[in-house]
């Protein structure tokens, strides 16, 4: 069974954090805390000058890990050195433009053998997948789909093809804190399992340990980012005691 599947066999718990954000050595701790406070599933950001579907909260995260020096062979590095410690599946979210710039073999490849798992690339759309997927194939790299509100008359195509998980994008617009969730995601949710028993992870939006809880009765985990990535820039090297408890009142009430 598919590693990034099997952590679904209860209520998942995504986290996300920006790579190098405040600095490498933060953002390795943090994965390794994190891993330990019950995160299931954890997104690593890599910082892009032009992240697109990113609110402010990460944008700022990328432009704070893009001065403070952080590259994608730092990455690389950082990962082999917390795969020691950490057995949890771990994903890059990274944009299609870095791929290409650092070449997407040696990519793929880089990230088979730090012990990445999976990638999630917002802006190439379902259509367009075959842009990474031969190189996704041949080194075992997970390539996560991602529904949205506005893909209905796509979400069974998509889902038929989807590996790991499907992300299904709670909100219209970029990622970030909402104070609710107004979105369908339950209809968008039984639209998939209508053709795949593909777990669903709902992300953008989610902020506090009870919206998490709502939206965990509505799909098979949750996707948490800009409530961590805010914490990391409120506190930055000392973020590592709140970002756990943070994860711990998540992880609580996912439990019930």
């Amino acid at each position: 069974m598919n590693k990034i599947a099997n952590a679904f066999n209860k209520k998942a718990f995504i986290a996300f954090l920006t790579g190098g954000d405040p600095d490498i050595e933060t953002t390795e701790k943090l994965i390794i805390a994190m891993a330990e406070a019950g995160v299931d599933i954890i997104e690593i950001g890599i910082p892009f000058s032009d992240p697109i579907a990113e609110g402010p909260v990460i944008q700022k995260a990328s432009e704070r890990a893009l001065a403070a020096g952080c590259t994608v062979d730092k990455l690389f590095e950082m990962v082999q050195r917390i795969r020691a410690k950490v057995d949890i599946p771990l994903l890059f979210m990274t944009y299609v433009n870095p791929i290409y710039a650092y070449g997407k073999e040696r990519f793929m490849d880089n990230c088979r053998a730090c012990g990445v798992d999976g990638i999630i690339v917002p802006d190439i759309p379902f259509e367009e997948k075959d842009e990474l997927s031969a190189q996704c194939a041949k080194y075992g790299i997970t390539q996560i789909s991602m529904i949205a509100p506005t893909s209905i008359n796509r979400i069974e195509t998509i889902a038929k093809d989807a590996e790991g998980f499907l992300y299904c994008v709670s909100s219209l617009g970029v990622t970030g804190m909402r104070a609710s969730i107004t979105t369908n995601v339950a209809e968008m949710v039984a639209q998939v399992k209508n053709v795949s028993d593909i777990p669903c992870a709902i992300g953008f939006g989610i902020s506090t340990p009870k919206q998490a809880q709502d939206m965990a009765e509505k799909a098979d985990g949750v996707i948490i980012g800009s409530a961590i990535v805010n914490i990391i820039a409120e506190h930055g090297r000392n973020c590592l005691e709140p970002v756990v408890g943070f994860v711990r009142d998540v992880k609580k009430l996912l439990r019930h």
